[in-house]
């Protein structure tokens, strides 16, 4: 033991000279090239002095940034983390003048500018070096990323020797939409669990060891009505949607606007499901939640935004996840490196788009390229380095969510050129989520999931010059103003930003506030809108809209970008309307015939379970659909859009390994968040864990 301890220690010192060396001649070369930037006096030093010179700037630079670095990262998550992020390079820039001012030969010296390219430069060419020679050694490559993602963490329990169950959430990713990218090659790692392509061509040039055997099968299921993460992570995770009728709905009981991103309401959420279910969630033994609205029960948490509201909380450690990651002076130069170019990036695509005249489009200026980046490099960087932690540390059950493609998708369309490459980078994620968990002191199953799909098509505004509060208030006879306002756009990535910013309130419900009080509330949810009445307190029934405002369902239901109402009628409990005067009771209604003819199988189950929701808005609205292209009509501005009923929204896909349980019988479907929380709860129990017992998990599936 003690002779593997020396080789250790000495291999340890051999990596840092050779990561010392390079830096040395890092600096070197930086000095030769920048005109700011010497390693030698007015008079001029000898070629030897120079050196001497750099290979004590390099040291001790690699020293501040070992020691002082994160204390400095400690200190600043006291300001927004996405401030952190932008003031990386500072922070980095003067580490490095101070390890010139230290320098024992007093020749260093840079500009403050040029300190900050020199900086970001060795720090990234010492991380490479770093990981590139700890990688040829498997034991010091899984001790440096252990150290790495579990600092801090003083109360590391031994794992056991069960496996591990991880469950990556591919938020947005529609099942069509998957199999279209393994099919173009866009992501193989997922091809080669599926065995469908192995990154070589059939021309005979593939190696001669046999057939290549998938270890995951891919299974559909789909949503409820509400097609959105609020609706169906909360059910994946707290086993309960009851009463989520949409990603934003008004209710009048509370006098309150919930909106399922922001973290007030995902706390209501979370606690409403535990109260209705009994349970504390998926996660609850021994499991961590990265990256998600809902906690699941989990005792480690990182960047969840059911607990980024508790500001002055200790239990609140959803920004924990930043200072795990940006401890790493080399991570924080990497992501913000990536960040600048992901913001160029899509700059570039968007003027692009818009000088080739493609359509759909929406705006994409202001800060949406911050958002972008924020979603596609910082939060994906953080949520993958903490899942490595959590997998090297041994935890039973891990949940993370990877906003990014749904972000893209919003903006530029489920298929486009821009979510593709998305798709590509968030592969490689995955693949590196896989090598790790082959470094964990425990086997792992690999889960990989979507909690809805996106459907396609341009706005409701952008084709008919009116929004849908425009068309409610033609409605009921009130004025409407000449140019439509633009519906706010609700994602999870905004509201990622906004906690980071520590600014996580999306909206006040005083802004949904009609200015007089017979003005109805109309909210948007994708496709799928809300109109409310605040001045009834119940739910407002057929009979009583058409007393009040006997042209407002007609309009609506008659509009050609509508495909239907559900409203509740005091001669039938409930009746879906549609155009021409189609009135359809709840009892009678059929996915085939009548108004959802052309939203596919489980439609009219959707609608009846939404309608006994408590909260359910008095009109509820969703949009046309075309089944020849999938389209939509969204009535926020986004040409990819879900939250109701209609295309890919409601297909997303659940990737699972062979030797778990199917998680339907064949010849079955899969419905419902619920139901696959359900899934899931089973494959812990067959992974032994400590959840529940096997029979009883089978006993509740078959019950329910």
């Amino acid at each position: 033991m003690r002779g593997v301890r020396w080789r250790r220690i000495a291999s340890q010192i051999g990596r840092s000279l050779a990561v010392w060396a390079v830096s040395t001649v890092t600096m070197l070369a930086l000095a030769g090239l920048l005109p700011d930037f010497r390693l030698q006096s007015d008079d001029g030093d000898s070629a030897t002095r120079i050196a001497i010179t750099g290979a004590c700037g390099a040291g001790a630079f690699g020293l501040l940034s070992a020691v002082v670095w994160p204390l400095l990262v400690r200190l600043l998550l006291l300001v927004p983390a996405l401030v952190l992020g932008l003031l990386v390079f500072f922070l980095n820039g003067s580490l490095l003048l101070l390890a010139l001012r230290v320098n024992p030969s007093g020749h260093g010296e840079a500009a403050p500018e040029t300190a900050v390219i020199v900086a970001a430069v060795m720090s990234a060419v010492a991380s490479a070096t770093g990981a590139a020679l700890a990688v040829r050694d498997d034991e010091a490559y899984r001790r440096r990323l252990h150290r790495l993602a579990t600092r801090g963490r003083r109360d590391q329990q031994p794992c056991g020797s069960a496996p591990g169950l991880l469950c990556v959430q591919l938020d947005g990713v529609g099942h069509d939409v998957l199999t279209n990218a393994v099919g173009k090659g866009l992501m193989p790692t997922v091809a080669r669990w599926l065995a469908t392509a192995d990154g070589l061509p059939d021309d005979g040039s593939r190696p001669a060891t046999g057939p290549v055997r998938p270890t995951h099968r891919l299974t559909p299921w789909r949503t409820d009505w509400s097609s959105q993460t609020g609706a169906s992570q909360l059910g994946i995770l707290h086993g309960s949607t009851f009463d989520v009728p949409a990603f934003r709905w008004y209710e009048k009981d509370r006098g309150e606007v919930m909106v399922s991103n922001r973290p007030t309401s995902a706390a209501e959420l979370q606690r409403r499901a535990i109260r209705h279910t009994g349970d504390d969630g998926l996660l609850a033994v021994d499991g961590a939640s990265r990256g998600n609205l809902f906690s699941g029960g989990a005792g480690e948490q990182a960047l969840v935004l059911s607990i980024a509201a508790r500001r002055r909380s200790r239990e609140n450690r959803s920004r924990a996840g930043y200072f795990a990651y940006f401890s790493d002076p080399a991570n924080a130069v990497r992501t913000a490196l990536s960040f600048v170019a992901e913001v160029g990036r899509e700059i570039g695509q968007s003027t692009r788009a818009r000088a080739r005249g493609r359509r759909p489009r929406v705006g994409r200026g202001g800060l949406y390229p911050l958002v972008r980046a924020f979603a596609t490099v910082v939060e994906r960087d953080v949520v993958v380095a903490a899942v490595m932690g959590d997998l090297l540390a041994g935890r039973t059950v891990v949940y993370a969510d990877l906003v990014a493609y749904d972000e893209v998708a919003h903006h530029s369309g489920p298929r486009s050129r821009d979510a593709e490459q998305v798709l590509r980078r968030l592969d490689r994620s995955l693949a590196l989520l896989q090598r790790v968990a082959e470094q964990a002191p425990r086997p792992y199953r690999i889960v990989i999931l979507s909690d809805h799909g996106q459907s396609p098509g341009e706005t409701f505004r952008a084709r008919y010059g009116l929004s849908l509060g425009d068309l409610v208030r033609a409605g009921c006879g009130l004025p409407v103003p000449r140019r439509a306002e633009r519906t706010r756009s609700g994602t999870e990535a905004r509201a990622a930003v906004r906690a980071a910013l520590r600014r996580p309130v999306e909206e006040t419900a005083g802004r949904h506030r009609p200015s007089r009080a017979l003005e109805p509330i109309v909210l948007a949810s994708g496709n799928l809108g809300l109109v409310s009445f605040p001045d009834v307190p119940h739910r407002m029934t057929k009979e009583e809209i058409d007393a009040r405002h006997p042209a407002l369902l007609g309009t609506l239901a008659d509009h050609p970008g509508i495909g239907f109402l559900l409203v509740r009628s005091e001669e039938h409990g409930g009746v879906v309307l549609g155009a021409h005067g189609a009135a359809v009771p709840l009892a009678e209604l059929a996915d085939d015939v009548g108004p959802l003819a052309h939203f596919g199988p489980g439609a009219a189950d959707a609608v009846r379970r939404t309608h006994s929701f408590p909260h359910t808005a008095d009109i509820m609205v969703n949009s046309a659909h075309d089944p020849a292209d999938g389209e939509v009509l969204a009535f926020e501005e986004q040409i990819g859009s879900h939250g109701g009923l209609g295309g890919a929204q409601a297909r997303p896909f659940l990737l699972s390994p062979l030797d778990l349980s199917a998680p339907v019988a064949p010849g079955e479907r899969l419905t419902g968040a619920e139901q696959v929380h359900r899934v899931l709860r089973r494959w812990l129990a067959e992974l032994n864990g400590p959840e529940v017992p096997l029979t009883t998990v089978v006993a509740e599936e078959r019950a329910a």
